[in-house]
């Protein structure tokens, strides 16, 4: 990512890069799962789900010569499955964390079997904005390449705020996910709250695996997800459960992610492996920073498995 020509430099701006490109996919995977939680739900399957869309959005932008339809397969995808673990985590004595790890591993063998005959062709990939065309620095322009799905996932978030907290649906959400007993004494459908939350928390998962095959890396295989998705899921819990909290923090995995390989453009090799881990590090350090009695579950709805 970085040139050698403009020397050190090019760390920040391969970083800065790398937050907007690798940080899109936990945006819109911890966005959904934001919603999901919110409803009083978690899922772990959104690993799974986010392969699935990364295999579904390539396999129909090859067949069909659309990127823009591939990534709307892919929420689609995602959905069928978060509307599969809403309806398994419904039936009686059924535990959303077993559910979620279930179909986690569903979803990766799954997408492995159907997406092997897409591992060797080319399908086209999402165009991106050059917005660095006034720059005659090759690496410039390539940072400043942004993919339309990045700026949806930056609206989206302040979209997310104001849904939950200025629209009757919002609130209805939030009950939910607070106290099941009082939305059912106001006549909610505590399972059909959940099975809508769940389900656009897997359209938006879905989105983020077809911006991994679509666009960055911007091809299918096996190890593409790296284990983002149930990366996004600790990133919620970072994020204290607020939509610009995801934001920021995603953009931090995604410049964490880029650490390695900007240092190794400008020569830095010993080590190398070791900054490639930076985001696992990142999580494990934050995770333990902000595990104090008082704080570790504040903002979490009180429906949550793990808050009880």
């Amino acid at each position: 990512m970085a040139d050698v020509g403009i020397g050190w430099w090019g760390v920040p701006l391969a970083v800065a890069a790398g937050a907007v490109r690798a940080g899109t996919p936990f945006l819109f995977v911890s966005l959904g799962e934001l919603l999901t939680e919110k409803s009083g739900r978690i899922n772990l399957g959104l690993e799974g789900t986010l392969v699935m869309g990364a295999m579904s959005g390539y396999g129909t932008a090859y067949l069909t010569g659309s990127p823009w339809l591939g990534v709307l397969v892919a929420g689609i995808t995602g959905s069928l499955f978060g509307a599969l673990h809403a309806g398994l985590c419904s039936l009686p004595r059924v535990n959303d964390i077993a559910v979620g790890i279930a179909l986690m591993l569903f979803g990766t063998g799954l997408a492995f079997y159907l997406g092997k005959p897409l591992i060797q062709p080319q399908a086209p990939t999402l165009p991106a904005l050059h917005l660095g065309w006034w720059s005659s620095i090759a690496a410039v322009r390539d940072a400043l390449k942004i993919n339309g799905l990045f700026i949806v996932g930056a609206l989206l978030a302040p979209a997310i705020v104001w849904l939950l907290r200025s629209t009757r649906w919002g609130m209805i959400v939030r009950m939910v996910g607070d106290s099941a007993d009082a939305a059912r004494a106001m006549g909610y459908s505590v399972d059909w709250v959940r099975l809508l939350a769940t389900m656009t928390g897997g359209f938006l998962a879905g989105i983020g695996g077809s911006f991994l095959s679509l666009y960055y890396p911007g091809s299918w295989s096996e190890g593409l997800s790296s284990g983002q998705g149930i990366t996004a899921v600790a990133l919620v819990i970072f994020a204290r459960w607020s939509p610009m909290n995801c934001f920021y923090a995603s953009l931090l995995f995604g410049g964490a992610g880029a650490l390695g390989p900007a240092l190794q453009s400008v020569g830095i090799h010993s080590g190398y492996y070791l900054f490639n881990a930076a985001p696992y590090f990142l999580t494990l350090f934050i995770m333990v920073l902000t595990s104090s009695s008082e704080h570790r579950l504040s903002g979490a709805p009180s429906e949550l498995s793990i808050t009880r």
